[in-house]
Formats: structure tokens, C-alpha cells, sequence
């Protein structure tokens, strides 16, 4: 049912109300699982009680409970509050079940512990009025809610949350003109580890047929250092880590706990490795259930080889952490060299084992000699760009090849305008030039005094346009990925298709064993 101003859809837990905006219909904050409180606090979502009449849809669901930081660039200061984190929002051309639509689901980042689908930077109207298809954001827990591992809960369940919106997509998607058969999955960040989880998940399978992964993080956890990082946090409180205790501490308070955490990581190096010195205690954790392998070994083994993908990242991803840590021009030679042995390759997950072990010492040598030419500070942030992005988002897409499947790779070389440039192609810079949100969220800070402008809208739209085109037809415009040639999609003032431009780098990491990363000592 259509008016003027409205439109009304009926789902299978009852009727929504969402709004005309811009040549669209929009949903917005449509439980998919019940409120996680109470008795269902650390439980697997629960599917969402049927409601009476018609419930308007036209506000963001509030965020999950999450940690302080970086909230103005997130968006979450001047959200909604109550308990009803687990809602999904909808961006459609038309709710005619008769559309057949491709469907776009954006899962967000934020290291696991922050995000929410309600902020202004995740506005999809462009790329639903754009592609002409329907798109999906949602919110998944985050933090100890969603993460942590603890006694007498699930593991994942941050990740179980994202199969419960996408089992709400497959059941209730047609009815706002969206084709359940084509589903594409997108993300950024921990998004993206979030994207690559899902095609490890058995209890994912078939919910989705195509896939994007934009800087996917390389930390993925044992069940043993996930277990050793809970107890950790749990002891900021003086708990132990089970439900039974985390319950007694109201969920709005829970984040500052794992946040205080946060400022010791360091200490525990010995029993951590690079983890410790890491922005999040929080990752997908390789619990031999929810999620039985990593994603590397189980792309390899065939887990996707039915789902399409596309998995890149951009080339100064460090550049960001480094910016908001105040350390551009100040990195000092032994700092670089901490990084090198912390952060380099080594023969198996554990990456470099810290500064002054033998598998460090022999990062650090490679990349020195790899690069003999560059600075400290090139040599910091191009070690931690390998380690954590660069690096497992590509071999994620050589895993998908061996496992029989098919995978297209790019990289976004386009600089960042702020600041005269000097953030380069950094972290989160896809998500405004995708969105086309560039007065929102990381664009205000990556777009500061210069907003956008002519080759900033012609990137974006390149940008936007490769990823509808991926999610109607399969075909992103540039050739798959494929272990001899190695063609590149290069997103920039011209964009190119190349071979893939980090070659001394792959060099470096291809002997090295991407995995769920082990608890030390």
C-alpha cells in the first residue's frame, strides 16, 4: 500500500510504514531478532515477536552499546537509546514483490566495537537510486556483547547477529522489491572480517551468492587468546569471564570495561603478540563452531567457491591510525624497528612474537632489505598496512581462487583531498567516495575544507558503479583476479587495470601462514 508520502509492507513479523525521500522508499529501524537483555543477553539473536497494526518505520533503531571512541566520526553521539540494537534499515526504488531487485547488505566497521547502521556516512541512498536496487544496513553487538569469549554464552555472537538479518533479508526481502536469489554482501574494515567470517560460516551458507570485502582485518582469534583476552577484560571489573557475571553489569556499562583495558594491552605482549599492540581486544574468534576455521583455510578448502568476490583494500591504510595517533613525521628509527619485528612476516599466524625474538628479527631484516631506500616512518606504516590490510585481504582473494571460486581485487590509490593530500589512499576513504557521503562521519575529516568536487564525484561514482554493476550481473567491469597475471582494478583520477601493485610486498608475506592467531607462552 502506497500514498503520497508513505508506503506500508508487510513482513512476516508484521507491517512496517517507511518514507518517500529522494525517488526512494525508505525503512528504517525494523527489529530482525529480539532485544538481547534480560534472559537473552549473551544468547544467539532471537527471532523478533510478531507485533499488531502497523509499526512506522522511520527512525534508526538505536546503536549497540559500544566503547567512546571516535564517536563523532561514527555518528552514534546523537543516536536513539533503548534496547532494540538488533534493527535492519532498507533503501528501495519501488516495494513491489513484483521488482525482483538485486539486494546490497552493508555490514559496517569499526574494530568490532563500534559502528552503528543509523550513522549519517552509511546513508545508501545513492547507491540504491544509483544501481537501481535495494540495500540493506544493519546493526550487529559489538565489544564483550558481541565478542568477547565467554563462558556459557556463544561464541561470535556479533557474527551470529549478521546471519540473523540476513535470514531476515531471505524471508522478508521480496516484499520491499528486492530478489532474495541475489543477495550481495558488503563491508569495510571489520565489516569486511566480518564478510570473510560469513563465508567461512556453515550457518551463512546460501544466504548470500556475492560478496565485497574492502580492507579486510587480518586478526582473527584462537579459542584459547580469545578466552585468555575475555578473562583479561573481565578482570578490569573484577569478574570473571562467564554470562553469569558480565550479566550483572548493565550493558550500557559493559564497553567501558573492555575500554579500560585498552591502555594495558601492551603488557601482556608475552601472551598476545601483535595483538597487544593492536587498536581491539575484540575479533572473530576461530571457535571450531560458529566459525570452525579461519577464513583463509576455509575459502582454500572450497567454503565459497559458489559466491562471487571482491576483496581489495587501499594503498596508505595505516596512514589514518597514524593520523588520529598524532604520529605523521614524528616516527623515530627505533620505532620503525619495533614495528618491523612486531608487525613482519614470520613463518605461521603469529606474525612477528615482539621485539627482540628471532621471527621479529627476521621481519624486520626482509622489509629493510626489501626497501632499503625508505624512510622510518615509510617503512612503520607500510609494515602495518601489509600486516593487518593489505596483505590478508589479498591472499583471502588467492585462497578463494584455490578453493575453486572466483575473486576480482582492487585497490583505491585516490588521495584523500584533506590536508593537502597528506593522508594519501587511507583507511575508511572508500566508505564516503562509495556512499557518496563526504560531509558525514570519516568524510568530514577526510573531505575537512575541501568537500567534494569534480574528480572526487567522478571517483565515487566509478567506485559506486563498479560495485552495483558486481552485485546485479557478477561482473564489476575489470577481469578476475588469477595467480600468474594478477590484474588489479588501481581506483584513481584514471583508474587502471594493472598487475597487482605491491609485488615486493606479496614477496615478502607469501610463505607466511594466515590464521586464527595464537595465545603465546
Amino acid at each position: 500500500m502506497t500514498s503520497a508520502g508513505a508506503s506500508v509492507v508487510r513482513t512476516r513479523a508484521g507491517a512496517v510504514r517507511g518514507r518517500r525521500e529522494d525517488g526512494l522508499v525508505v525503512f528504517r529501524g525494523i527489529p530482525f531478532a529480539e532485544p538481547p537483555v534480560g534472559d537473552a543477553r549473551f544468547a544467539a539473536p532471537r527471532p523478533v515477536t510478531a507485533w499488531d497494526g502497523t509499526r512506522d518505520a522511520f527512525a534508526f533503531g538505536p546503536p549497540p552499546p559500544q566503547e567512546s571512541g571516535f564517536q563523532g566520526r561514527t555518528g552514534v553521539i546523537d543516536a536513539p537509546t533503548g534496547d532494540d540494537w538488533l534493527t535492519v534499515n532498507v533503501w528501495t526504488p519501488d516495494p513491489d514483490p513484483a521488482a525482483r531487485r538485486p539486494v546490497m547488505v552493508w555490514i559496517y566497521g569499526g574494530a568490532y566495537k563500534l559502528g552503528h547502521s543509523g550513522s549519517p556516512g552509511y546513508d545508501a541512498r545513492r547507491i540504491a537510486r544509483d544501481g537501481d536496487l535495494v540495500v540493506v544496513t544493519l546493526n550487529y553487538r559489538l565489544g564483550v556483547e558481541g565478542f568477547a569469549r565467554i563462558d556459557g554464552a556463544p561464541a561470535n555472537r556479533g557474527l551470529l547477529d549478521q546471519v540473523a538479518a540476513l535470514e531476515w533479508v531471505r524471508e522478508n526481502i521480496a516484499a520491499f522489491g528486492g530478489d532474495p536469489g541475489r543477495v550481495t554482501v558488503f563491508g569495510e574494515s571489520a565489516g569486511a572480517g566480518s564478510v570473510a567470517s560469513l563465508l567461512a560460516m556453515p550457518s551463512a551458507a546460501g544466504l548470500f551468492g556475492r560478496a565485497i570485502a574492502q580492507s579486510m582485518p587480518g586478526p582473527f582469534f584462537s579459542d584459547d587468546l580469545a578466552r585468555d583476552l575475555a578473562a583479561a577484560i573481565a578482570a578490569e571489573a573484577g569478574l570473571r569471564p562467564t554470562a553469569a557475571d558480565l550479566s550483572s553489569v548493565d550493558p550500557r556499562r559493559l564497553p567501558a570495561v573492555g575500554e579500560a583495558l585498552g591502555p594495558k594491552m601492551r603488557e601482556f605482549e608475552d601472551r598476545w603478540g601483535m595483538v597487544a599492540h593492536t587498536l581491539t581486544a575484540f575479533s572473530p574468534v576461530v571457535d571450531g563452531e560458529v566459525l570452525p576455521t579461519a577464513p583463509w583455510q576455509a575459502l582454500a578448502a572450497g567454503s565459497a567457491r559458489d559466491v562471487e568476490l571482491i576483496v581489495g583494500h587501499t594503498r596508505n591504510e595505516y596512514r589514518l591510525f597514524a593520523a588520529l595517533g598524532g604520529q605523521l613525521g614524528t616516527i623515530t628509527d627505533e620505532q620503525a624497528t619495533a614495528a618491523l619485528r612486531t608487525f613482519g612476516p614470520g613463518p605461521g599466524p603469529g606474525m612477528g612474537l615482539g621485539p627482540g625474538s628471532g621471527f621479529g628479527a627476521d621481519g624486520e631484516r626482509a622489509y629493510r632489505a626489501a626497501f632499503p631506500d625508505a624512510s622510518p616512518e615509510e617503512l612503520y606504516e607500510w609494515v602495518h598496512s601489509d600486516a593487518v590490510f593489505r596483505m590478508p585481504s589479498l591472499r583471502l582473494a588467492e585462497a578463494q581462487i584455490a578453493g575453486g571460486g572466483r575473486a576480482h581485487v582492487y585497490e583505491l590509490a585516490w588521495p584523500a583531498p584533506a590536508y593537502g593530500g597528506a593522508l594519501g589512499a587511507c583507511h575508511g576513504l572508500d566508505i564516503p567516495l562509495l556512499f557518496g557521503t563526504f560531509a558525514a562521519d570519516l568524510g568530514l575529516m577526510l573531505f575537512a575544507g575541501v568537500g567534494s568536487s569534480p574528480e572526487a564525484e567522478a571517483v565515487s561514482s566509478r567506485f559506486r558503479t563498479a560495485w552495483t554493476a558486481f552485485a546485479t550481473t557478477g561482473d564489476p567491469g575489470w577481469p578476475a583476479y588469477d595467480t600468474e597475471r594478477r590484474p588489479t582494478q588501481v581506483f584513481d583520477t584514471e583508474s587502471v587495470v594493472t598487475a597487482y601493485p605491491h609485488e615486493t610486498s606479496r614477496r615478502l608475506w607469501e610463505h607466511h601462514d594466515f590464521g586464527a592467531l595464537p595465545l603465546l607462552g
